[in-house]
């Protein structure tokens, strides 16, 4: 058995993956647009004018698959309840990353010592997801 995440960016997808890319160094592995479906889109599965959003793509940060897409297009992304966690080497990799991903999103626990970890925070980025950055002891 086999668990990964697959995040829904609602219309927002290409630029998340661009920022990733940027402020995590992730690898594209796929990516396919509506347009480039061998199938029509179902009826209301899409906002109109949705041709050029991505429909799936996947990319790896580190060993892990992440996979995503624009979802319904309807300009709306909600990432509740969940969060995704960066475990690093160093409190310096640490804060970078924090500052990185908090860069236009909103610190939910400030970097800070903790009983489990020299440096430990959490923040969610420009999309709305959810990022725990701990140092490994």
């Amino acid at each position: 058995m086999k668990l990964q995440s697959y995040l829904f960016f609602d219309g927002r997808c290409e630029e998340a993956i661009e920022f990733y890319k940027q402020t995590l160094g992730v690898k594209v592995e796929m990516l396919m647009r509506f347009k480039d479906s061998p199938e029509p889109p179902q009826p209301g599965c899409m906002a109109p004018n949705s041709e050029d959003k991505i429909m799936h793509a996947c990319f790896h940060l580190g060993d892990t698959a992440i996979m995503a897409s624009d979802g319904r297009c309807e300009g709306k992304p909600s990432f509740k309840g969940f969060s995704l966690s960066l475990t690093v080497d160093t409190e310096a990799e640490a804060e970078s990353l924090f500052a990185a991903l908090g860069a236009g999103g909103q610190v939910q626990m400030p970097m800070a010592k903790t009983f489990y970890s020299p440096r430990f925070g959490m923040v969610a980025d420009r999309f709305g997801v959810s990022w725990m950055i701990i140092v490994k002891m």
